[in-house]
Order: C-alpha cells, then structure tokens, then sequence
C-alpha cells in the first residue's frame, strides 16, 4: 500500500476510532492516531496471529485490525493526556 492509502486508511480509521470512543478533536489527531493506530494493530496482528494483516487497502482484516489499533491508541493517548491534566 503505498504513502497516499496508507494516510487515507489513516484518516477514515481515525475517526471512526474517535467516534467509537466518543472523542471529538481535530483531523490532524484523527490522522496521526489512526496512522500509529493502523501500525500498532498490524504489528500486534502479525505477533499474536502470525499474519500479515496490512495486506491491502480494500482488505477487511485490515480495516478491522486498524480500527483496533486506533482504539488502544486512543485510550492510550487519553489515560496519559488526562492523567497530566490533574497534575
């Protein structure tokens, strides 16, 4: 998949991670989340699956395993910026 699909994919995985966390924010954070969200669930796909889940962009595992990604990324992402807030 090349750059252009890999920020579409980024893009279109990070809002609907946004929207089922129920976030809000910007494009830019929905960007960069669904972007790490699409490598770190493809990462841990191929760890605990033993597959290539970043196959294609028209693949649904790879949509699937994306979304996922963001999510975890996202409740990453807001344990540690509202854990620094209380501070």
């Amino acid at each position: 998949m090349g750059i252009i699909g890999w920020i579409i994919l980024g893009l279109i995985v990070g809002a609907i991670a946004k929207m089922i966390m129920g976030d809000g924010g910007g494009w830019l954070s929905s960007l960069i989340i669904g972007i790490v969200g699409a490598l770190v669930g493809g990462f841990l796909g191929a760890a605990i699956f033993g597959k290539d889940w970043l196959n294609g962009f028209f693949d649904l595992s790879t949509w699937i395993i994306s979304i996922i990604g963001a999510c975890v990324v996202l409740l990453i992402y807001n344990m540690v910026t509202k854990q620094g807030r209380r501070v």
